[in-house]
């Protein structure tokens, strides 16, 4: 008969040898590290008014500190009125981060802080 079945024609010092080699391809298969999910995400930051310092308050909001959260680059733009709010983009590890507790956390800066929104939230 053709094929490979249980009785394979190899001595047993081989067939062994070959089942190990089986085993430790599905074991390398499975060894691969999970694939990290990340967001790039840019805020919105508005401050109370034209008076507040936005370079303390850009300080401020980058002193908030989570494993997965990267800050980048940071914007003024114009609102109205003379007053500007920031722009600032975030890297972010969709496993470790919670948008929810990121917006909380800036928005305790209460003294600098408005509000905060998600102009984008990407997959990367």
């Amino acid at each position: 008969s053709s094929g490979i079945n249980a009785e394979w024609p190899l001595r047993p010092g081989k067939r062994l040898a070959a089942e190990k080699k089986v085993a430790d391809a599905a074991a390398k298969k499975d060894a691969k590290p999970a694939r990290v999910l990340k967001s790039n995400v840019v805020l919105d930051i508005k401050p109370w008014d034209d008076e507040t310092d936005l370079g303390e308050m850009e300080k401020q909001v980058r002193s908030i500190a989570m494993q997965g959260l990267v800050w980048g680059d940071c914007k003024h733009v114009e609102i109205g009125f003379g007053i500007k709010k920031l722009r600032m983009s975030t890297c972010i590890v969709d496993e470790d981060v919670g948008l929810y507790d990121l917006e909380e956390k800036i928005e305790e800066l209460e003294d600098f802080v408005q509000s905060v929104d998600i102009v984008s939230h990407n997959k990367i």
